[in-house]
């Protein structure tokens, strides 16, 4: 149905863009497509809530939603992301990654934007003040074991160059696809290693969590929108 009053109004604006100085058609179009746009991203929203997304995923919660599809099993191999993700993945333990999630912003306050130098040079005062801190999880042991986890990241980088290239010794650059597993081969013998380092919290389980938020392993399940079939893990 046509609106003339739409069409009046834009018209308008239209003629007064050209008395300021700007071309009529090029004004007339901008509106038309702004409105263009913005239908286009609403009908992206709605596509996304029909969308069908693993079973762990909360639908309830907007930020889990947010990091189901658009963060989690997509590569990124850049080392502060690595690091920030294994000190992340380490506070999960006996916990929900939801929880994690939710607390992510306050951790990145506490830890010094996830800064792993400053991280690894924490000392009895700042882990007495992380223990106090509402916004986090604070468990002592795991505050400890994330500040000798920085230092064996450190130490790591000094070895391999980048962390990415330790991680990327176990297994190449291809993706890992499979779901419905806690641990695998690779997360095993990952965790064994970083223990035999120094680092705490990084069990097996734990490892493969962080392979598979890290995008090491892609493990989108098969009724996904985002599932990419399967792959035989390396070796």
């Amino acid at each position: 149905r046509f609106n003339v009053n739409w069409w009046y109004n834009t018209r308008k604006k239209a003629c007064f863009a050209s008395f300021c100085g700007y071309s009529p058609p090029c004004a007339f179009h901008s509106l038309r497509y702004g409105r263009i746009e913005k239908m286009h991203s609403n009908i992206e929203k709605m596509r996304k809530k029909t969308m069908n997304r693993c079973r762990w995923c909360s639908e309830q919660n907007p930020l889990y939603v947010r990091y189901h599809d658009e963060e989690w099993g997509k590569r990124q191999m850049d080392d502060p992301y690595l690091f920030e993700m294994l000190l992340l993945e380490s506070f999960q333990a006996g916990l929900s990654w939801e929880c994690i999630l939710n607390k992510r912003e306050s951790f990145r306050r506490a830890f010094d934007g996830f800064d792993v130098v400053k991280i690894s040079g924490y000392g009895e005062e700042k882990t007495a003040l992380l223990s106090t801190d509402t916004g986090i999880v604070r468990n002592r042991r795991k505050i400890s074991a994330s500040i000798k986890n920085a230092a064996v990241f450190i130490e790591i980088q000094k070895e391999f160059g980048t962390f990415c290239d330790y991680l990327l010794s176990f297994c190449g650059d291809e993706p890992i696809y499979e779901y419905d597993k806690t641990h695998s081969e690779l997360s095993d013998r990952l965790s064994a290693d970083l223990k035999k380092r120094g680092m705490g919290f990084v069990g097996t389980t734990i490892l493969y969590s962080y392979l598979q938020a890290i995008g090491i392993i892609n493990s989108h399940e098969p009724s996904c929108f985002l599932y990419r079939g399967e792959k035989t893990e390396c070796h």
